[in-house]
């Protein structure tokens, strides 16, 4: 790989170069990722591939927590560097990545109507969103490694439980993806435990929810997941108004909104000032903070 930002040609390994976008994408620092990808040059078309996958990866992760709308077009390169047909996109590899992620965008597209999560199948295309299942569905089988199976298990429980409402078969597909997770993703085990401590919650099991919450948490932090952190913080701050610690709850959710604001996550933000004014993210109409 080189960079081609300056007068001075750098090479560097690819893996190498994907793996700090991957830090700075996890981190919030899309800005950052997306222009380091963009500065750099690759003469195989296989690597300019796997460039352009990483690309929409940081733009679908801005437009998660940032509000923006930038992954469609970055998707779309994408398609154009893999090339036409299969024989060009191996099932594994970035191949399955460039599926998985168009599966996370049109599920962001379905969950966010006119910027605003809107859980739910009401006033949606029923076949947009039994094709959304059918692609998870195709995208757990052919994963390449359990670990990648547990995406895909995690976003079919994701689609029964924000889109299908069909929320009493979401949690086996949590557990399956917790299990993919503890074998080597904290990221996956941070999303999985997310979603179960929601459940546990809508229950009443308050403790059990805490416990996950709080697992949740330390895994995103360990993952170096700052925006996913802030938002895992104010389920706590979720808790502590459950069990009447108001003050607790309210200054929490205070440090979030302005952690949130300070790194651009404005989705988390918005959630964190709503709290304050006396919603409750984890609650109708945004059951599980729409699988973020």
């Amino acid at each position: 790989m080189t960079n081609t930002a300056s007068t001075i040609t750098t090479v560097v390994p690819l893996d190498q170069l994907l793996a700090a976008v991957r830090e700075l994408r996890i981190s919030g620092r899309w800005t950052r990722a997306a222009d380091l990808l963009d500065a750099a040059d690759a003469s195989d078309a296989r690597d300019r591939a796997r460039l352009a996958v990483a690309a929409a990866e940081v733009a679908l992760e801005r437009d998660w927590f940032g509000g923006t709308s930038l992954a469609g077009a970055r998707l779309d390169a994408a398609e154009r560097a893999c090339g036409e047909g299969k024989e060009a996109r191996p099932e594994g590899g970035w191949g399955w990545e460039l599926d998985f992620l168009r599966l996370r965008h049109d599920y962001l597209g379905l969950v966010r109507v006119d910027g605003r999560f809107r859980p739910g199948p009401d006033g949606k295309d029923p076949a947009a969103l039994t094709a959304l299942r059918t692609s998870a569905e195709y995208l757990r089988d052919r994963a390449p490694d359990a670990v990648r199976r547990g995406w895909a298990e995690m976003y079919l429980g994701l689609v029964a439980d924000n889109l299908l409402a069909e929320r009493d078969l979401a949690p086996a597909h949590y557990e399956a993806a917790l299990r993919a997770g503890e074998s080597g993703d904290d990221l996956l085990s941070r999303e999985a435990l997310r979603h179960l401590g929601d459940h546990d919650h809508d229950s009443g099991d308050h403790p059990r929810a805490l416990e996950r919450w709080r697992r949740a948490t330390e895994l995103g932090a360990r993952a170096g997941t700052v925006p996913g952190t802030l938002s895992q913080q104010l389920l706590l701050a979720v808790l502590a108004r459950d069990t009447g610690d108001e003050a607790g709850a309210a200054a929490l959710a205070r440090e979030v909104a302005r952690w949130a604001g300070a790194v651009g996550a404005v989705t988390t933000e918005a959630q964190a000032n709503a709290f304050l004014a006396g919603s409750d993210p984890t609650g109708p109409p945004s059951p599980g903070a729409a699988g973020r």
